[in-house]
């Protein structure tokens, strides 16, 4: 096939993914239009946002009516605005949430179960004083900040040099499936402790979000809309499908709130709603986050080395998101170049999260891509206004403050399903492979069962690893502690040791999404546009500009770069 005839194939297929989409990536809706699909994007991706500090913060040693909740809620959505924005803009330019991941949670964890960072008994901290009690988990929360800022210096390097791109080869689904399902499958015991202060609430709430993700996702409910010049009429709105977990929250909160007021819940019952009232009330209405606000981060080799695997698994998370999204708002597949630059975008906005002391770092929202297939909506311009709108509620931090006082039973039952739901999607990565092959079988049974084995028994048994050098001591215990890095680097490594066929290793359909050939070289530019219009991954400004200079055809982010064939 010629270079003209592959041209044509490529513009109908690219024709016939956007076939079904609204709004594709390039294409404005109205402002209006723009900022309710934002606000919808925004509190599609807060239940993921406040989950995350409920598992940190007691890791940390705080307390929980303690108002710095809020505020790390409040530094977790400002910086998720930013590198939203930026992301959206001069990144991967898909029209993605970056922002806080539970990936990074499976590390932190391993890093303060370590002797030195185990928080005291509950006696010894309601005997501080206030000062002592906020030094005890900010000193913890400077250690996760140096670490995660040093470890995502390693994404900037393999998004901006090009290496991800070379990392596809070796990056496979046998690799993918095993780091994704760990997360989730990690933090069960989270899931079981929060739940468990109330099983009735926490059923409660699985069973109702099942109930409307899944059963009434189908059903349309009447709203009236307002239309200059038509006025008002009834419309069909699609409630369920679009804010389900906002709706199982809202309905489970408010079932605690009548229990707590009728007295059914006694006194000090963690399914009460007025239990962290004080967070509420202590909160300032506006508080700008800024880098180092806990105080200077420190470094530590056990640290960095923990948190690469988080960023390891965000990096291998991202990629398989870029051409499910491409594909859902009718893009063409990523090119190379875009996946160099959003990886290192991504990497980036890590390293600030990091030294804002969010004690996490960021990624790819699932959630949002969901929000995207269901709407058909792929917009870029209604990610960069949900990236304003977060950027706003960053400083607000009375509004943060609210999402701490959602009883922990409700949390319990949303975790439930969101863990769930990252194990599927690691899960769902083996749709490249064939199942039916014994080799195949067997990666994934040993990269998936014994990191479990080796890391929960390490858990069990902090003071197992003795060299004689504490350094080296707390190193190993972080990193075969962590069950992604463990997982994933034996996927990783024996599907590309253990003999098989491209086909049996899912390369070949793996190849077609990424936009790459296997066994030969690729062009980053073969998904551009040959009708005039302008390369959706293009930057908004300068592109023209770039390409008069043959120097930035070998930069691997930019948009002109070119591979040799």
């Amino acid at each position: 096939m010629d270079a003209e005839q592959q041209s044509a194939v490529r513009s109908k297929a690219t024709k016939e993914r956007g076939k079904t989409i609204s709004y594709g990536i390039d294409e404005n809706p109205p402002w209006y239009f723009c900022i309710l699909m934002a606000l919808q994007h925004y509190l599609t991706m807060i239940g993921a946002i406040v989950s995350i500090p409920f598992i940190l913060t007691p890791a940390l040693c705080m307390r929980d009516e303690d108002p710095a909740r809020g505020t790390i809620i409040s530094t977790m959505i400002f910086v998720t605005g930013l590198i939203t924005y930026l992301q959206a803009t001069w990144g991967c330019r898909l029209p993605l949430v970056q922002g806080g991941t539970i990936s990074f949670l499976v590390p932190t964890l391993a890093i303060l179960s370590l002797p030195r960072w185990k928080c005291p008994s509950a006696e010894l901290v309601d005997s501080m004083s206030d000062t002592e009690r906020t030094e005890l988990w900010q000193v913890r929360m400077r250690e996760l900040s140096g670490a995660i800022a040093v470890a995502a210096v390693s994404q900037i390097v393999l998004g901006f040099t090009g290496l991800v791109g070379k990392l596809l080869r070796i990056i496979t689904p046998l690799t993918i499936a095993p780091t994704v399902a760990l997360v989730g499958i990690t933090l069960f015991r989270h899931a079981s402790e929060t739940a468990s202060k109330h099983w009735g609430i926490a059923v409660g709430t699985t069973a109702m979000l099942t109930l409307f993700s899944q059963l009434l996702s189908n059903v349309n409910c009447p709203a009236i809309l307002y239309r200059k010049g038509q006025g008002f009429r009834v419309t069909w709105f699609p409630l369920f499908k679009l804010f389900p977990v906002l709706l199982t929250i809202g309905i489970m909160w408010g079932l605690c709130a009548v229990l707590t007021a009728t007295g059914v819940f006694p006194e000090g019952h963690p399914a009460r709603t007025d239990v962290r009232l004080g967070v509420l009330q202590d909160a300032a209405w506006f508080r700008i986050p800024y880098p180092g606000q806990f105080g200077l981060p420190t470094v530590s080799l056990a640290g960095v080395l923990g948190m690469l695997a988080g960023v390891i698994a965000c990096t291998i998370e991202s990629i398989s998101y870029y051409p499910t999204i491409a594909q859902m708002c009718g893009a063409p597949p990523p090119p190379l170049h875009a996946i160099n630059r959003g990886i290192g975008i991504e990497g980036f906005g890590t390293v600030l999260a990091g030294l804002w002391g969010s004690g996490n770092g960021t990624n790819t929202f699932g959630e949002n891509v969901g929000a995207i297939g269901v709407t058909r909506v792929g917009s870029r311009r209604v990610i960069q206004w949900a990236a304003a709108i977060m950027i706003v509620q960053g400083v607000l931090s009375k509004f943060g403050a609210i999402f701490i006082m959602i009883p922990d039973p409700v949390v319990g039952g949303i975790f439930c399903v969101m863990f769930g739901m990252i194990i599927a999607f690691g899960l769902g990565a083996l749709q490249y492979v064939d199942l039916r092959s014994a080799r195949n079988l067997y990666i994934l049974g040993v990269s998936l069962f014994f990191p479990l084995v080796l890391c929960l028994w390490l858990q069990d048994h902090p003071g197992a690893i003795q060299t004689g050098n504490e350094t080296v001591d707390s190193t190993l215990s972080v990193l075969l502690g962590t069950t992604i890095l463990v997982g994933g680097a034996l996927g990783c490594l024996l599907d590309n040791l253990i003999p098989g066929t491209d086909e049996e290793r899912g390369l070949v359909a793996w190849s077609k999404e990424m936009a790459l050939d296997v066994g030969q070289p690729v062009n980053a530019n073969s998904h551009h546009p040959t009708d005039g219009a302008k390369c959706p991954y293009d930057f908004p400004y300068g592109s023209g500009l770039l390409r008069r200079w043959k120097w930035t055809r070998y930069v691997p982010f930019l948009p002109t770069y070119k591979i040799k064939l």
